[in-house]
């Protein structure tokens, strides 16, 4: 296996792949497969920039919160120039808006990179902070009025949770119907390995979905109402919960009052009990429809230790689940029959997921975790090179290749340097 300790070879690949996927103020998560600006990839892009290039690492940020609807959201993909390999694009979605977009939003992890970017040279980053600060609390309110209603939050397509055909979506997909959403013709399987991602059973009912948004003219409150699906979800529920913690503690340095985002904190504290499921030992996505769990645990349960939550059963459940595979942390549950090692989120390694979960780790004292994380993850982009997600069990490098936030993560958290025994 190779030595995963720091190496400038493979820091100078990661460089060179974040300037390769850069358009000009923007990065591509990997060339052809994603040919656009991702909301929360781009965040995780920032960051990798930041080791080497900080005014670059902020114009990320900047012209993601460029593309900002007026109701506070930030869109899931920006659609800076016509890409015709790309389904489905600005003319499925229909949202109208100039750069066209998308009609939904992503994990909010960009007041938690922006922090970590700010850390890094506060005196430089004072002022490009300033300027975003009242973007992200816009953002945040976003979330607040159109996605916390049940107190924790919830998405209205699973796409919008980041974690796009994991088990977790399963019950709510069920009575999504998309027999009627017609003819279209997929890009991404011509990229990569169809088996590496979802199904066209899946498909259809995402596009079901964009079409019932497309045919309301995007009405958050009535997508909410009346869409076709709708699930409290862990994953955003605790990066929010982080996000709302590290957007106050730079307003609080930037000398605003930041009572307001304290109380969004707190109220959405007070709810993650909600998606306590006794069943699974761990926090659980719930239809808000029906008002049933899914019955299922994947990785965005212990994002719960990125917002400050825990216990010693999250604790014991967190080690099931790790130590049934080799690589880094399973998206899903090895032990439950859904489990696909290689398919997207039902199963995969994320090296991004893997970093959030460290930092949470690291935050709460959980040092030996945190480490072994972070050694794993590098083992699979030492030995696998800068790939979108890896087989937990084997290491298969799987989905795109050249991927602009396993690059960052390298710069950032996996390629740390590690003394000769292996420890932090």
């Amino acid at each position: 296996m190779t030595n995963p300790r720091i190496s400038p070879a493979l820091d100078e690949q990661a460089r060179a792949i974040l300037r390769g996927n850069d358009r000009g103020g923007y990065t591509v998560p990997t060339d052809g497969l994603y040919p656009y600006q991702w909301n929360w990839d781009s965040a995780f892009a920032a960051w990798g920039f930041a080791t080497f290039d900080l005014d670059r690492a902020w114009t990320e940020l900047d012209t993601l919160f460029s593309a900002q609807w007026d109701d506070g959201m930030v869109p899931h993909i920006i659609f800076h120039k016509p890409d015709p390999g790309y389904f489905p694009g600005p003319d499925v979605w229909g949202t109208g808006k100039s750069p066209e977009t998308s009609g939904i939003s992503q994990p909010p992890v960009a007041a938690t990179m922006a922090r970590l970017i700010l850390d890094m040279d506060t005196q430089a980053g004072r002022e490009r902070i300033a300027a975003l600060y009242p973007k992200m609390l816009a953002w945040h309110r976003w979330w607040r009025d159109y996605r916390c209603g049940s107190g924790v939050v919830a998405i209205t397509h699973p796409w919008e949770s980041g974690r796009d055909n994991c088990p977790d979506w399963d019950i709510g997909m069920s009575n999504v119907d998309g027999s009627n959403v017609g003819e279209y013709t997929r890009r991404d399987t011509g990229h990569v390995d169809p088996s590496m991602r979802p199904g066209k059973a899946d498909y259809d009912r995402y596009i079901a979905m964009v079409q019932f948004g497309r045919e309301c003219g995007w009405d958050q409150a009535e997508i909410v109402k009346n869409g076709p699906f709708l699930m409290a979800d862990p994953g955003i529920t605790f990066i929010l919960l982080r996000a709302h913690d590290d957007l106050a503690a730079m307003g609080r340095a930037l000398g605003h009052d930041v009572s307001e985002i304290e109380g969004w904190a707190a109220d959405l504290r007070a709810a993650v009990p909600s998606i306590w499921n006794p069943e699974t030992r761990g926090y659980d996505a719930r239809d808000l429809k029906t008002g049933r769990f899914s019955g299922r645990i994947g990785s965005a349960a212990f994002l719960a230790y990125l917002a400050g939550v825990e216990s010693p059963e999250l604790d014991a459940r967190m080690t099931e689940l790790w130590d049934a595979v080799r690589y880094g942390f399973p998206s899903a549950d090895p032990a439950s029959a859904e489990f696909d090692p290689r398919r997207y989120w039902r199963g995969p390694s994320w090296p991004v997921v893997n970093a959030l979960m460290a930092i949470g780790l690291k935050d709460r004292g959980h040092h030996a975790a945190a480490e072994r994380l972070r050694r794993e993850t590098a083992e699979l982009i030492a030995e696998h090179g800068f790939f979108e997600y890896f087989d937990p069990i084997d290491g298969t490098p799987c989905g795109g290749d050249a991927f602009t936030w396993t690059a960052a993560i390298w710069l950032t958290w996996a390629g740390a340097a590690v003394d000769t025994k292996g420890g932090a």
